[in-house]
């Protein structure tokens, strides 16, 4: 019986090749975006779930609220972890690691390379996250200060396959010895490259002790049964007396080590390895619907093909066959079908997925033939599908009544000129989705344009910055300042810390003013005398920072109009004069004293994420430690060979590592940017399998009309007439889609959109692109169809009448 019904499933699939390939194109469509899909998905929920005992393992992090609103702060001090280890027993481990922010130059041998993704670290770091381990052993691995534990991918670029253990590494002047190997993890959220203990740090024993220095991640381990909500509220009231601060609140929080990754988007100086829990939403919603969409157009071109089917049915029936076996036999034909197209979708997986671990940066991988799981997802998205698609075409079919069917009565909901309600629902449904995809990539791509494009105060162009290498350019940057302007192509140099897209420090900057103090926290921006004039920054009030002021360098600050605003100013010339109290980095105790002589015009140097915040410029030449070098547009490659050659002169300890201004803002916005190319990609399969399946219904609504067309024909109907006539029930449902979409699309990305404190307007050419777009794609999907009936032979269409 079940081959029976398996030979002539068979035989209909070949017979009606067109609706075959409809079907099996669409599905294989739909499942292979879900397997994509679902393999990104299920990576990103993989982070952190190797370590054992995860789940008492939390980050500290600290929420702070001012006049600017509220942001979730990563870094905390250093007293957070000590606190809690000392005064509250539910904690049995804590652990604190510093960033090392830049690139340090590794030399071992003859290799000489710059690496980045350092930490220092205590002790207790593998005890937290037990990495596995190829040479060497976790045990005491940073006990020693001159200890260094490296990856896996580290030790072969210097060691090849020899065992590093116990040799030695040279990270600018400080000689370290290799103690361990670990394993790279891509599911492990630190993307720490080597690792050093804390005490090479060499940070005083008071900056430990520090609650106001904000550069460590902390980390806590509570024991077992501890509830991490009571600890949290009781050290928020044990901190009350620590953190104060007039013109903000902050508010230590902990969080779960598994929802680092996913959870942490929004956070500010966070140094793990960062998803989007709402992008992982949005393609997992992208993938049911690509799904949804295939299923309904099985569904519609089966239940539209009835009539083509009906005598069979009552063939079948008059010769003694049972309803329940008409069923398994259509359910047989769905199921077939849906076979094909699982092991079609496998193959084109995983022919795609090297593109996919290439564009998103990942290693996921996938092996159906050994993977277990992979072949029980396989047959289990072949019965579910199947029976999904097939159920309801299956129990229409199998209730034909032989006596109608054979009368020719059994089939008027479904005859000439009408579209069943399930199918006017179905189309609905399948453009509502597709418009509500369009709708979202146009409002993306207009977003990550307006990024790129918007007007970020400072000039971005042509600009390239280096960190500051050696003793010798360290104490001699002047002359190195001025050795590149000689260089032809070179219009502006500059020295300084805090380039736009790159780290900032903050501080608190008080104004005396009438027997009062204004405190304001701002961006500390330590500039020379040529940094407004090599960004391009633009001067609202006052003057820019001279030479020919002897007290400019001791007693000068530069504000930006938002500091000016938060000061109580309501115009940048009132500012001018003003006095600034600002306590010294190195030494807090030691405030430097000046006056505002500038305004600027405000410029984003952060993220477009985050408002502009107040900034203070001013010379600090204590914290100088990059370099801004303003270049011609001509031959750039040249310059930049002149620029190596001035550097090599001042430090050839050292090799160049450069980069350009505009490569960091693009850096900024890589996720936006993925998701648009993901949501073109699957906007378009969307709309390719809907159009499969409407030019399916097309051409079985033409094949119904036939007679009807041929009728008019003869009567006089034109091309235009008749292709109206097959195309406008089309249309309205597309209409109808577009009017339920676009209201759900505005919410869904006026939500998105709040991520940006600068983001555009979604303006109403959006849902006019994608309503006129959707109609156009429908009118021509279906007119190929309705010009092809319309002008074919009326005589063929009426002969047999």
């Amino acid at each position: 019986m079940f081959y029976n019904y398996f030979k002539v499933a068979l035989r209909h699939l070949l017979k009606h090749k067109g609706f075959s390939f409809i079907n099996i194109a669409g599905l294989t469509l739909g499942l292979t975006a879900c397997l994509l899909i679902g393999l990104f998905v299920r990576d990103e929920k993989q982070f952190d779930k190797f370590i054992p005992e995860g789940d008492r393992i939390y980050r500290l992090y600290y929420k702070i609220t001012n006049n600017e609103g509220t942001s979730n702060i990563a870094t905390t001090p250093p007293m957070f972890a000590t606190a809690l280890k000392q005064n509250f027993p539910e904690v049995e481990q804590t652990l604190r690691l510093l960033n090392i922010p830049s690139k340090v130059l590794f030399q071992t041998g003859s290799k000489e390379l710059y690496e980045e993704g350092g930490v220092f670290a205590e002790p207790t770091f593998f005890d937290f996250f037990p990495l596995s381990f190829t040479y060497g052993s976790a045990v005491k691995a940073l006990a020693a200060p001159n200890a260094i534990v490296i990856s896996h991918s580290m030790a072969q670029k210097y060691f090849g396959s020899e065992n590093p253990v116990g040799k030695e590494i040279r990270l600018d002047k400080d000689l370290f010895r290799v103690t361990g190997v670990f394993q790279n993890n891509p599911k492990f959220h630190l993307p720490a490259m080597y690792i050093l203990p804390l005490a090479a740090s060499g940070l005083p024993d008071e900056q430990l002790k520090s609650w106001g220095w904000y550069s460590f991640q902390n980390y806590v381990k509570l024991k077992k049964g501890a509830n991490s909500s009571i600890l949290e509220r009781k050290f928020q009231d044990y901190t009350r007396s620590f953190l104060t601060d007039k013109q903000a609140t902050y508010l230590p929080l902990l969080q779960p080590l598994h929802q680092i990754h996913l959870y942490s988007a929004a956070f500010k100086y966070d140094i793990a390895a960062r998803g989007n829990i709402t992008y992982v939403r949005a393609l997992s919603l992208i993938a049911v619907f690509i799904l949804l969409i295939a299923c309904f157009n099985f569904i519609n071109l089966a239940t539209a093909k009835s009539l083509q089917r009906a005598k069979e049915v009552g063939v079948r029936k008059a010769i003694g066959a049972s309803r329940s076996q008409l069923f398994a036999q259509f359910i047989g034909e769905t199921l077939l079908l849906t076979f094909v197209s699982v092991a079609i979708s496998i193959a084109v997986t995983y022919l795609a997925l090297p593109w996919l671990n290439n564009f998103t940066t990942k290693q996921i991988q996938f092996t159906p033939l050994s993977n277990p799981f992979i072949i029980l997802l396989s047959v289990g998205l072949t019965l579910a599908l199947g029976l999904l698609a097939g159920f309801y075409p299956a129990l229409v079919l199998s209730g034909f009544q032989p006596l109608k069917v054979l009368k020719g009565t059994a089939l008027a909901d479904v005859g000439p000129g009408k579209i069943s309600w399930l199918r006017h629902g179905l189309v609905v449904v399948q453009f509502t989705l597709s418009v509500l995809l369009i709708i979202s990539a146009l409002v993306v791509i207009t977003q990550v344009n307006y990024l790129h494009q918007k007007d970020l105060g400072f000039n971005k162009e042509e600009i390239m910055f280096f960190p500051m290498q050696g003793d010798n350019l360290t104490k001699n940057y002047e002359t190195f300042k001025n050795e590149l302007l000689q260089v032809p192509g070179v219009t502006a140099a500059s020295v300084g810390y805090g380039f736009p897209g790159d780290m900032f420090g903050d501080g608190i900057i008080t104004m005396p003013l009438r027997g009062e103090q204004k405190s304001v926290k701002a961006t500390q921006v330590m500039v020379d005398f040529d940094y407004i004039k090599t960004l391009g920054l633009q001067l609202l009030a006052g003057r820019d920072f001279s030479r020919e002021y002897k007290t400019d360098t001791a007693a000068a600050y530069i504000i930006n109009e938002t500091a000016a605003k938060e000061l109580g100013f309501s115009t940048p010339e009132q500012a001018l004069g003003h006095t600034l109290l600002w306590p010294t980095w190195r030494k807090p105790d030691l405030i430097k004293k000046g006056q505002i002589i500038g305004v600027v015009k405000d410029f984003h140097y952060k993220s477009l994420y985050d408002k502009v915040e107040p900034a203070v410029l001013h010379i600090y030449p204590q914290a100088y430690w990059k370099v801004a070098v303003k270049l011609k547009s001509a031959d750039i490659g040249a310059t930049v060979n002149q620029v190596k050659k001035v550097w090599n002169r001042f430090t050839p300890d050292y090799p160049l590592e450069y980069t350009f201004l505009d490569q960091s803002f693009a850096i900024m916005y890589k996720a936006e940017e993925s998701l648009k190319t993901l949501l073109w990609i699957f906007t378009f399969i969307t709309i390719f399998v809907s159009c499969l399946g409407l030019f399916g219904l097309a051409a079985y609504a033409a094949e119904r009309r036939r007679k009807e067309i041929g009728v008019r024909k003869v009567l006089g109907a034109s091309i235009n007439q008749i292709t109206l006539l097959l195309s406008k029930d089309f249309v309205r449902l597309v209409l109808v889609a577009i009017l339920l979409a676009s209201p759900v699309a505005w919410y869904c990305m006026h939500i998105w959109l709040q991520n940006f404190a600068y983001r555009i307007d979604i303006g109403w050419w959006v849902f006019a692109v994608a309503g006129f777009g959707s109609i156009a794609i429908a009118v021509i999907t279906i007119g190929f169809q309705a010009i092809k009936a319309a002008v074919a032979n009326p005589v063929d269409a009426l002969r047999n009448e």
